[in-house]
């Protein structure tokens, strides 16, 4: 399988890189700086390092054209003024159209999940302050997936450690899983989202995850 990684350089982007090069797919691993990749590259036929901006529509584009799916992993700042996850997404999709590629799994945030009244849980009252703006750009994200026509997969991922796969993980369908711990390891959700990919288990859907016990 040949994918492209978008965000490949943050934390859960590099375990995804790794991970799917362990299970011997063709990497191209996106982001604006690929430096930590380009010895890996040099080394390793299935991976590309691919320097480029997730706005730029050409090296979108050029990045996926020939990908069997993509993996989202991109990140940025909290404080709403980034707008890498929303228009970024927003671009990803148009470029997939156009290169036909269907099938995407995207990181997201737990407040984009419902609450038990049917609701996001990012529009709770006890959800904090300082997480609202990031919440509704991962909303925004969403929203643009599910608008579109690609076989998509929206991972709304707790506070996220910088720590490899487990295995020891539980999901769930547009909930939390219960226990709900909060938590969740970066090689855990790259773990998932790669075994997503291969499985369509959760295809249009938005999956919640936690560390399990």
């Amino acid at each position: 399988m040949i994918i492209t990684v978008f965000g490949a350089t943050g934390q859960v982007g590099k375990q995804v890189v790794k991970q799917a090069l362990v299970k011997g797919y063709t990497v191209r691993a996106f982001g604006r700086n690929v430096v930590d990749f380009i010895d890996d590259d040099l080394t390793n036929d299935n991976l590309e390092a691919i320097q480029g901006h997730v706005f730029d529509e050409a090296e979108t584009f050029e990045a996926m054209e020939g990908s069997d799916a993509i993996i989202s992993t991109l990140g940025g700042a909290f404080d709403g003024t980034d707008k890498t996850r929303s228009l970024g997404i927003k671009n990803i999709i148009a470029q997939m159209k156009k290169a036909g590629i269907k099938r995407i799994v995207v990181l997201g945030g737990l407040g984009v999940l419902s609450d038990d009244k049917g609701g996001y849980i990012l529009d709770q009252p006890s959800y904090p302050a300082e997480y609202k703006p990031v919440g509704k750009e991962h909303l925004q994200a969403y929203l643009f997936l599910k608008e579109s026509s690609l076989d998509f997969t929206f991972v709304c991922s707790p506070n996220i450690i910088n720590e490899d796969a487990t295995g020891n993980y539980i999901t769930s369908t547009d909930y939390p899983p219960q226990p709900n711990k909060g938590e969740v390891t970066a090689g855990d959700l790259a773990h998932f989202m790669l075994q997503e990919l291969e499985a369509n288990k959760f295809v249009q859907q938005r999956v919640g995850i936690s560390k399990r016990g």
